[in-house]
């Protein structure tokens, strides 16, 4: 028995150690996780709040009044399709349309003052021109919607940006729905024209980090402490605006993320928001190109992250839930006498491969549906990985260095232009190095 013992002894000291093993099961199963909390709970479309088939609860004699604010600063591409589109509501009740003319440098007035002219814009189409400097702890878009305010008359505020454009049922399923359901501020997830292929590309991975910081059902969940509105679209009780201050509110006038900071102030306070899906309803054309698309979501990642830490933390996790899924099956190939020894054959590793990709193309094929990209768009996942991988490393630097980030003319989140002195360069260590706490 003794010398039984001490070769099974001998036998167990010689297996190598089973680490890769486990570290490859607890990716598989935190990949898998990840992907189904985004496919059930995070999803931007699916779990918000349908408005398409919602008939009207209200009379047209019971309809207030409604002012559409829309803020617009070098919008010559887009501003007659949108305001055109706004003049031609068909909401029963008054409503008007205010275009505040932020200091463009383009053809933007001379495109309004076209629009102004026509039948559809008589005694509905108002602009408001602004002047370039802004005033002290202001940012451009806070300002803007503020002076819009002030122009108007409705007891209901619609914001909303000059790259969308409305369905002609908009507001008068919007408005209604909010009456019924007793809202203080309804806003929409809107259905996106992706217009080149580098929108098809980014959109969806993009959608999914916005979606994953603020799931719809939480946001919608009066408990839960999560909100944000989509500035795209945000239709707002004017008594509710103005008790909490409007964009005059110190925190509010100088935010670079009006419509999150907004709703954030709005649910704070005990009133009733709700995130609803905008398809059909709401259309937005954000980006033509990768050189404008760059720059735009650069600058949502600089001013929409935590700070420094969680945009390094967002770096580093990326790729392992975008790109290294597809890249499992050739690295189990390739380094399968390795993992042979780590106790992984040839089954298991099939399935570690289908538990980390089948979620993840679950989710991608019904955010694609929902986009109307076709089926193989999920192909292209870790592509669009790479690209923000870019962008959220340039942001990084950005932040590090305190250049802030450039849009429309005006520069965000930007400090006094020094040299990188020693404690800049130690916080870069301690967020990059291997030995951070």
């Amino acid at each position: 028995m003794s010398r039984k013992l001490l070769k099974q002894v001998v036998l167990a000291s010689e297996q190598p150690p089973r680490t890769g093993r486990l570290v490859l099961r607890c990716y598989a199963f935190v990949t898998a996780a990840f992907y189904l909390f985004l496919h059930w709970i995070a999803h931007p479309y699916r779990r918000s709040i349908a408005l398409r088939h919602q008939q009207p609860g209200a009379g047209a004699e019971e309809l207030p009044v409604v002012s559409i604010i829309v803020p617009a600063r070098n919008e010559e591409a887009n501003i007659w399709r949108c305001v055109r589109s706004l003049l031609l509501q068909d909401y029963p009740g008054d409503y008007e349309v205010i275009v505040v003319d932020d200091g463009s440098t383009d053809h933007t007035r001379a495109i309004l003052e076209r629009l102004a002219s026509e039948p559809a814009a008589a005694g509905r189409l108002h602009l408001v021109s602004l002047r370039e400097e802004l005033p002290p702890g202001w940012a451009g878009k806070p300002h803007a919607l503020h002076a819009g305010t002030c122009q108007a008359r409705g007891t209901w505020l619609v914001f909303t940006d000059a790259d969308s454009f409305w369905a002609p049922q908009t507001l008068r399923l919007t408005l209604s729905e909010a009456l019924a359901r007793d809202l203080d501020l309804l806003s929409l997830v809107p259905e996106q024209v992706l217009v080149d292929g580098w929108n098809r590309l980014t959109l969806p991975l993009a959608l999914m980090g916005m979606s994953l910081q603020f799931p719809p059902p939480l946001v919608n969940l009066p408990c839960s402490p999560l909100a944000t509105a989509n500035g795209q679209y945000i239709l707002l009780r004017r008594s509710v605006y103005e008790a909490l201050g409007g964009y005059a509110r110190p925190e509010l006038r100088g935010s670079p993320l009006d419509d999150r900071d907004l709703a954030a102030v709005v649910k704070r306070l005990g009133y009733r928001l709700a995130l609803g899906d905008g398809r059909g309803l709401v259309h937005v054309q954000m980006y033509r190109g990768l050189p404008a698309l760059w720059r735009g979501w650069r600058k949502t990642i600089f001013v929409g992250s935590g700070g420094l830490p969680f945009m390094v933390a967002a770096l580093l996790g990326l790729p392992l839930v975008v790109v290294v899924p597809f890249l499992l099956p050739l690295l189990l190939w390739l380094g399968r006498s390795w993992w042979r020894q780590q106790g992984v054959g040839t089954g298991e590793a099939a399935l570690v491969t289908g538990l980390t990709l089948l979620p993840l193309l679950a989710y991608r094929r019904s955010l694609d549906k929902s986009l109307g990209l076709p089926w193989y768009q999920a192909l292209t996942h870790p592509l669009a990985g790479l690209l923000f991988m870019g962008m959220l490393a340039q942001a990084c630097w950005y932040r590090l260095t305190g250049r802030g980030v450039e849009w429309r003319g005006r520069v965000y989140g930007a400090r006094s232009r020094l040299p990188l002195d020693r404690r800049a360069r130690g916080r870069l260590f301690r967020c990059l190095g291997p030995h951070s706490h």
